[in-house]
């Protein structure tokens, strides 16, 4: 996507009336009854006659609700963690390696970087790889001094493309589990043993609030796709009333 995915947030966002979008406004409690809804945020409440939550389980869970979920909802999203992911870009002055006939994407089982690619802009003349640890490699990374962590994330990159890889320009990381807002990457799922029980929850609305987010659709669960998905059969429910 031209852009970065944001862009279709972007677009999405700009073809709401303005007064309608409120960012940066962080919701702590959803309250409910037969009347309608009030969800409560850090810049004052807004009533509705529903709610979609589109939040990972996790971080719905982290949500209070009053009344209280039931037994079974709550214990899907605790059942429902992050995956962990570590994502770094390195910066080139160019992307050398499609001179070699090298395409920059690869995957490893060895770590510390499960998988790469070439993620150069059109609009740009420099070159930039994009790696991302997954797991157990994750982990490791995240233990690791900056230093390390640099080294060890540019002789990945090395192998793959060769050694110049080794002198970014840049190097850019972010870890998703460290983000308040995400706590991982690239979704929540369920733990073994966990789909059976909390499963036939996942989608479920409880009285007015309905769930969406790409871990609740049917297909393309973890994607944007799924995502979109979601949001249209969730909105499909508030509409029914």
């Amino acid at each position: 996507i031209v852009g970065g995915p944001a862009a279709l947030a972007e677009r999405m966002a700009a073809g709401l009336p303005p007064e309608t979008l409120r960012l940066g406004a962080a919701v702590h409690t959803i309250r409910q009854d037969a009347d309608g809804v009030t969800v409560c945020t850090d810049a004052g409440p807004v009533d509705g006659d529903a709610v979609v939550v589109a939040l990972a389980p996790a971080l719905a869970g982290r949500i209070r609700y009053d009344p209280p979920l039931p037994a079974l909802r709550d214990g899907l999203t605790q059942r429902m963690p992050m995956g962990s992911a570590w994502k770094v870009h390195a910066v080139y002055a160019e992307p050398f390696w499609r001179a070699d006939g090298r395409s920059g994407v690869s995957t490893s089982s060895a770590g510390p970087l499960t998988e790469t690619v070439d993620n150069s802009t059109p609009t740009s003349p420099r070159g930039v790889l994009t790696g991302f640890s997954y797991a157990g490699d994750a982990a490791a990374l995240r233990e690791m001094s900056p230093a390390r962590r640099r080294e060890c994330v540019l002789d990945a990159f090395a192998a793959v493309v060769g050694p110049r890889a080794a002198d970014p320009v840049a190097l850019v990381e972010y870890d998703w589990s460290a983000d308040e807002w995400t706590r991982g990457c690239f979704g929540g799922v369920l733990t073994p043993g966990a789909w059976r029980t909390y499963g036939p929850r996942l989608r479920a609305p409880v009285g007015r609030v309905h769930w969406a987010g790409t871990e609740t659709a049917t297909r393309w669960a973890g994607y944007l796709e799924g995502a979109v998905r979601a949001g249209e059969r969730a909105a499909a429910e508030v509409l029914a009333y």
